[in-house]
């Protein structure tokens, strides 16, 4: 029964390596305890499921069929985490960010971090983009990504196919596009989440931009991290197009207000198969696949539709790589051997594209193969491509970003209203 199931394992991820186009060497995981060590491994996390984590505790029970692995999402995660690794039943693994060393609030939890850059680990996360690692001023490493998430927009291939309009590559292109679309009858060419803040399609469109703008100017990222006032103005170009978009009618807010949420509901509102172009991050974008069935008009009249970056420059869009989900593991818990046993499984090349193909999310590899989903951020140079990780932008600056683009595409502030009050919003 055993040798069946490793089979039947081996083939369910080939079959899942093909449907995301994935050509991946076979880094195969070594196991290196008793096979028949009998334990529980607990995960928490902020995911209500996490499916694509779950079929990986299925392919380690191939190789420890006696481990018992399990995943929860504790409530209030991310205010109760200390008082969670603090209490009798301590998790072995959990969801962290690199926030976490920056924030006071967070010192109990990341006491509990284990050191997972400790060569006698044996993590080897030197296949993993150095971009997405955080590192300490000792070079120590307390968390590492498993996936990870970009920011752009999903497009409804058919419909521009049917108007005859080419799928945007340029700003240029984007405003003509959008201009055609409006001309053909569509109210909002490009469409979001807009009624809050967080995740909100204005800081969609300006993040990158800002990105790219701290990342060429050292001195006024220091100065954006410390939120000095004087520092906003390396928001001007992100605000700018967000402002310009709007007020040209590329994006009808009226319109996006409907969308009361900035995942289930922006996918279901595109799925109604109107939209030309819908903004949302890859952690929006990931859930389409699921939710196809979901949806009366896609199922009654499904079409092709593809994931893109946004082309803010007349050289086209950039690749934002980030963290979407970050492990740490827990020093103080039971089992860790086997705990780190499975970490070590799971940090292949192998496992970690197999559970991003599984997740439609951005595998965190080197070897990094992109699904077709994502294949337009693949054409991306690498000099148009950023890591916010490696940059240094704190979570308190990207906050003021988000808050600065929500502000200025409600009108709620004028740009150069938001740039003044950089270090407040």
């Amino acid at each position: 029964m055993k040798k069946i199931l490793c089979a039947v394992l081996t083939i369910f991820a080939s079959a899942s390596l093909v449907s995301c186009g994935n050509r991946l060497k076979n880094t195969e995981f070594k196991p290196s305890l008793d096979k028949n060590t009998a334990c529980d491994i607990k995960i928490v996390g902020s995911y209500d499921n996490f499916e694509s984590l779950e079929a990986e505790f299925d392919r380690f029970n191939a190789y420890y069929p006696k481990v018992r692995l399990s995943y929860t999402k504790p409530d209030d995660y991310f205010n109760k985490l200390g008082d969670i690794l603090d209490g009798n039943d301590k998790p072995n693994i959990f969801f962290s960010s690199s926030s976490m060393l920056e924030d006071e609030k967070y010192n109990s939890a990341v006491a509990h971090m284990e050191d997972l850059s400790d060569p006698e680990l044996g993590f080897g996360l030197n296949n993993i983009r150095e971009g997405l690692i955080k590192k300490d001023e000792q070079g120590k490493t307390y968390m590492v990504p498993v996936l990870s998430r970009t920011y752009g927009a999903l497009i409804n291939n058919n419909l521009y196919k049917e108007a005859k309009v080419q799928i945007p590559n340029t700003w240029n292109e984007l405003l003509d596009s959008c201009q055609t679309l409006i001309e053909k009858g569509y109210e909002s060419p490009m469409m979001g989440y807009s009624i809050g803040s967080m995740n909100c399609l204005m800081n969609t469109i300006a993040y990158p931009m800002c990105v790219v703008e701290l990342a060429n100017n050292p001195e006024a990222l220091a100065k954006a991290n410390a939120l000095d006032s004087d520092a906003g103005e390396f928001m001007r170009g992100g605000l700018t197009i967000v402002d310009r978009l709007i007020k040209e009618g590329a994006i009808n807010l009226d319109k996006c207000d409907d969308i009361q949420d900035n995942y289930n509901a922006v996918i279901l509102r595109f799925f109604e198969g109107d939209v030309p172009m819908m903004i949302c991050r890859s952690d929006g974008a990931s859930g389409t696949s699921k939710r196809e069935e979901r949806s009366e008009a896609f199922t009654k009249h499904p079409f092709k539709y593809s994931y893109i970056p946004i082309p803010l420059t007349n050289n086209g869009g950039y690749f934002i790589d980030s963290p979407a989900i970050e492990f740490s593991v827990n020093k103080d818990c039971d089992n860790l051997e086997m705990t780190n046993e499975f970490m070590r499984f799971l940090l292949t090349t192998l496992e970690l594209n197999i559970m991003a193909c599984n997740k439609r999310l951005v595998s965190p590899t080197k070897e990094i193969t992109f699904d077709p989903f994502y294949a337009p951020f693949a054409n991306i140079p690498e000099e148009r491509t950023f890591s916010p990780e490696m940059i240094g932008i704190s979570e308190k600056l990207t906050t003021q970003i988000s808050n600065a683009a929500f502000k200025v595409g409600r009108g709620e502030l004028s740009i150069d209203q938001a740039i003044e009050g950089f270090g407040t919003l």
